[in-house]
């Protein structure tokens, strides 16, 4: 999970480094769902079995397929003006996002402590933005956009995972995205000269679909509990990459919102992990009282009348 989330962090390092050299959004966007392509077919061998990448709701794929992309092109705009440490604080408000959402989508409601982490964590996002002192501007609308279509793009991980495999839902949430710009690549298309660029530009497919295969390892690996406080290290990675990369350090109250955003998310993590611990016990107790009247009933399962 470390890994995962310093190829992450070192994506939006490369995007970031690409929009500011001039290179088209788009364009940027484009690059990074068709190298992640060609590395899923080639580590699954995709030309030898077909059947893993089968898609049983090829619309909702599509749909997942335009939320993963909106996430990245907003996140790629937003970083045109703000920091990497702004977008990723922004962008850890995502998990509070995502249980307010599962609620009405997915029929998982939070509690009124979990809501309450919900607002202390908006709160952070406020202290960040600043809106109504010249602070707040287009590029956290964008870092705003960029989080919810990636919360979205949880939500409906989430519901197609029991219905698709893996390796189709890796697949197609790449896919849909390169068909889907393929018309607008002749107006968004701007082909660097360095030679350098270009290396950016592949690396960007490589560190996407790398860090996405490393997390799925991850959670095979562990449980998503033990995984949950992880990704927050990702904000040192990127205070650490805006430093040594583009000089840029966050100013105290981009701290101080982070600060706000990653307690909230972690006490989320908490109360979830103790609510599952409890449903587990429950579980267990009931299943604990059934095998006893079982036992109890007399020879031949028949209770006596």
């Amino acid at each position: 999970m470390v890994c995962a989330y310093i190829f992450f962090t070192l994506l939006d390092t490369s995007s970031k480094y690409l929009v500011l050299a001039g290179i088209a959004p788009l364009f940027i966007a484009w690059m990074r769902f068709a190298v992640h392509v060609v590395l899923v077919m080639a580590l699954f061998r995709g030309w030898r079995h077909l059947g893993r990448f089968r898609a049983n709701n090829l619309a909702a794929h599509i749909l997942r397929g335009v939320f993963l992309f909106g996430s990245t092109i907003f996140n790629v705009l937003a970083l045109r003006t703000l920091q990497l440490a702004e977008t990723t604080s922004i962008y850890f408000f995502g998990p509070m996002v995502i249980t307010a959402l599962a609620g009405p989508m997915l029929g998982e409601w939070a509690g009124w402590r979990r809501w309450l982490a919900i607002w202390i964590g908006f709160v952070g996002v406020l202290v960040i933005t600043r809106p109504g002192i010249g602070v707040f501007g287009i590029g956290h609308v964008f870092a705003l956009c960029s989080m919810l279509s990636n919360s979205l793009y949880v939500i409906m991980t989430r519901r197609m995972s029991a219905s698709e495999t893996p390796e189709s839902l890796i697949l197609y949430s790449a896919l849909a995205p390169v068909a889907l710009l393929m018309p607008t690549l002749p107006f968004s298309v701007s082909l660097p000269d360095d030679p350098r660029l270009w290396l950016v530009l592949f690396l960007l497919g490589v560190l996407g679909g790398v860090g996405h295969w490393v997390l799925i390892q991850a959670y095979r690996l562990a449980t998503t509990t033990a995984l949950a406080p992880y990704p927050y290290l990702q904000m040192l990675w990127m205070i650490l990459s805006g430093w040594l990369v583009f000089h840029q350090f966050p100013d105290r109250w981009t701290l101080v919102g982070a600060a706000i955003i990653v307690c909230s998310g972690l006490y989320i993590v908490h109360r979830e992990h103790r609510l599952r611990v409890r449903n587990r016990a429950a579980l267990d107790a009931e299943t604990g009282s059934l095998a006893k009247k079982l036992d109890s009933r007399p020879e031949g399962g028949i209770n006596p009348l």
